[in-house]
């Protein structure tokens, strides 16, 4: 069995720790897929983890992308694996990681549900804050055959997944939520949107409940798995699935692999 690795950021190098870095809090976290040393839109998750530093936290650009090239030469070149770059609140200070983690088991397909209790993030649009309250949730709905809860706005609309983007189809026509409902800016989403436009398929956004989604193709997306395509919604509207379309557009994601720098 392959044990994870902690590595602890000293303003010069990481240093591997066998104990978690007390903290109060996760501050920023980004996570992506390497396989083999290949990994898709790796400068997506640069810039998305490095405009979280410049919001949440106080450390100036240039020590955050000493940390990122530090963090992203660690990585292994072969063998699967589920890295994780965290920024931790260690009381006035922030205390960068890297975890080495290997992946888990991809999949295909995946079962949702909303949640019942409202939206529980307490900032909506940087992953970090609210990654551990989330994780729970998520470990929770597993319990009751779940895979991914759904966050629906305070009108009902559909926002998110607790760890994963969505997206649907109507027809032939890709949407995704409306960029007004504040979420975490996926980086498989925007990947799956920019191969749909050049592909010269069309592709929107729109307010949808769960209700609305009736008779459309849904896809849990994130950088793990890529695409998931939802085969229920407990409690929710009837859904249909098109395995080719999938298929196809994860060999279009797939196509988007590069070996790491």
């Amino acid at each position: 069995m392959i044990t994870p690795r902690l590595l602890a950021w000293t303003g010069e190098a990481l240093v591997e720790t066998e104990t978690e870095p007390t903290h109060q809090g996760v501050q920023v976290a980004d996570s992506w897929l390497v396989a083999n040393g290949g990994v898709r839109a790796l400068q997506l998750h640069h810039d998305r983890f490095l405009a979280g530093l410049a919001s949440e936290t106080r450390i100036d650009p240039a020590p955050a992308e000493r940390f990122w090239n530090a963090a992203v030469a660690e990585l292994p070149r072969t063998g699967d694996w589920f890295p994780r770059v965290d920024a931790l609140r260690t009381g006035d200070e922030t205390t960068l990681a890297l975890r080495i983690r290997p992946a888990p088991p991809l999949g295909a397909s995946v079962r949702v549900a909303s949640l019942d209790a409202g939206d529980p993030r307490t900032v909506a649009s940087v992953k970090g804050p609210d990654i551990e309250r989330l994780g729970a949730l998520k470990s929770e709905a597993a319990r009751d055959d779940v895979d991914e809860p759904v966050i629906v706005s305070a009108t009902g609309h559909v926002v998110d997944g607790a760890t994963s983007a969505l997206l649907w189809w109507r027809g032939d026509r890709l949407f995704a939520p409306s960029a007004s409902l504040r979420r975490v800016d996926s980086v498989t989403a925007k990947s799956i949107r920019l191969l749909a436009s050049a592909t010269a398929t069309e592709s929107g956004e729109e307010f949808a409940t769960a209700a609305q989604l009736a008779g459309c193709e849904v896809w849990v997306v994130n950088a793990l798995h890529g695409i998931r395509v939802v085969t229920s919604w407990r409690n929710g509207p009837r859904l249909t699935r098109n395995p080719r379309r999938a298929a196809l557009w994860q060999r279009r994601l797939d196509a988007l692999v590069r070996p790491l720098p």
